[in-house]
Formats: structure tokens, C-alpha cells, sequence
């Protein structure tokens, strides 16, 4: 039997990403956002929500670009930490060892130890309340060479050990219990 809850954000889990944003050397910075997700697949489109009090958020704004680094076990502390200190008091990516990169498309850094990083040029600001949600287009995606298939071109993200925030905890992914469409997928028949 349910029992009513007090309203508020329950969707988990959700990804457990760092967004990378200024420009390489300059006022780069990342933080930990667990409100981001795609929104649209063509043109391909996803989002980051932020506070406005947060350091990152002037960043973005003001250079309309930010890259979404998908995390995993390997930066899983790091994962946490850019999540709680702020950019205003700390060179994160040198508090916390992670390899600044710049961008293939926009002006802008991507972090080298996540699987995968997304570039994303802002093209609409929506104030929400305690957050600004930033729409974002998908521009470019720079994926991790070791979880590429050599055979066949294909990227094995399940290969990348990601981790997802899940109400106030950090968990690794577990093992595949299907793929989309696995339900309807008719049998073959052996010949």
C-alpha cells in the first residue's frame, strides 16, 4: 500500500555528472550536477539545471558553452568532492587531480579521466525557482578510445564502470537485465 510523501524531486537514480565550463587556463572550472539529461534527440539536445548562486552557473552564462563528463568508479571521489567545494575557492581540477582538455568544438575544457564527455553550446535559459535550467544543443562527443569496439565501432559505455546519484548516495551500476526492446523481441527459430 503507498502512503503519501511530501512532494519534491524523487526521480533517481540520476546521472552523476561533472560539468566542465570556462576556458582552458582562464576561469575554467567543474562542478558535480545530478539535473541533467537529454531532452531531444533531433537536433540532439540536453540540459544542466543550476543554482544561480553557484560559481559555475556566471561561467556558463556568460560564455554560453559547458561540457557534461560522465562519470565512473575511477572519479568516483572527485565525482563528490567538485560537488561540495566551490570554483570561488579552489582550482578543482587541481585539488583533485583531473586532466583540463580543450574542447574539439567549443571554446571550452573537458575533463580526460571521464568515458565520455559532451560539448554543448546554450541556446535557451529557463529561471525555475532555486534552479536556471540551461538547454543546451549536443554539438560534439569525445569518447574514451578503450571502450570503443575495435571490431565493431561500437561504444560500450557499460564498459566504463559509470556511477549515478540516488537520493544523497553515490552506486555503481549494475548488470544488464535487458536491452531496449527485449520485451516484444521475437525468438528465432533454430534452423
Amino acid at each position: 500500500m503507498k502512503e503519501t510523501f511530501k512532494p519534491g524531486t524523487m526521480i533517481y537514480p540520476v546521472p552523476a555528472a561533472l560539468i566542465s565550463c570556462g576556458k582552458l587556463d582562464e576561469d575554467m572550472n567543474v562542478f558535480t550536477a545530478s539535473w541533467v539529461g537529454t531532452i531531444c534527440t533531433n537536433p540532439p539536445m540536453c540540459y544542466v539545471s543550476i543554482r544561480p548562486e553557484r560559481h559555475s552557473h556566471g561561467i556558463i552564462k556568460s560564455h554560453g558553452e559547458f561540457v557534461i563528463n560522465l562519470t565512473n568508479e575511477n572519479i568516483a571521489k572527485a565525482t563528490d568532492w567538485c560537488g561540495v567545494k566551490s570554483g570561488r575557492e579552489f582550482n578543482k581540477f587541481k585539488e583533485m587531480k583531473l586532466t583540463p582538455r580543450k574542447t574539439s568544438v567549443i571554446d571550452s575544457v573537458y575533463i580526460e579521466e571521464s568515458p565520455l564527455s559532451i560539448e554543448c553550446k546554450v541556446e535557451q535559459i529557463i529561471p525555475l525557482g532555486s534552479h536556471d535550467m540551461f538547454i543546451a544543443r549536443v554539438v560534439n562527443v569525445l569518447a574514451e578510445k578503450d571502450y570503443i569496439d575495435p571490431a565493431t565501432g561500437t561504444f560500450h559505455l557499460d564498459w566504463a564502470k559509470l556511477i549515478a546519484y540516488n537520493h544523497g548516495h553515490y552506486y555503481k551500476l549494475g548488470e544488464e537485465i535487458g536491452k531496449f526492446g527485449w520485451s516484444v523481441e521475437k525468438k528465432r527459430k533454430n534452423k
